[in-house]
């Protein structure tokens, strides 16, 4: 169990599916009245049936394509951010890419003449 300080933490792990489904749509709709957008006028610029929004505001099963369609149109699609993978570098590696230089390097020329006689 995790414990945290913030309220509004939830642990959608804890969700079922149906659950995870109403989130997402009161987050839609949350953000369509945010933005004052009627129904139609969302759906509309989403290429999409009011029905179809409705849907989704309700947490029913809708397409995925749909969903982003909502979400690019509500200027939301920040929210896929948590989709990003990220490449990753082991240790090992990263030490490799950060080993040190050798700090001085010496002229071989130099290094097979006399050295000079007074310093």
């Amino acid at each position: 169990m995790c414990v945290t300080n913030d309220i509004s933490y939830m642990d959608y792990r804890s969700l079922n599916d149906l659950a995870i489904l109403r989130k997402i749509g009161e987050f839609i709709k949350h953000h369509r009245i945010n933005q004052r957008r009627s129904q139609d006028q969302l759906a509309k610029d989403a290429g999409i049936s009011r029905s179809t929004l409705s849907l989704l505001e309700r947490g029913e099963k809708v397409n995925l394509i749909t969903m982003i369609q909502v979400l690019r149109v509500l200027d939301q699609l920040q929210v896929l951010e948590t989709f990003e993978v990220k490449q990753e570098i082991s240790p090992l590696e990263y030490i490799k890419l950060h080993k040190k230089h050798p700090q001085r390097i010496r002229n071989s020329d130099m290094a097979a003449e006399e050295p000079p006689t007074t310093w």
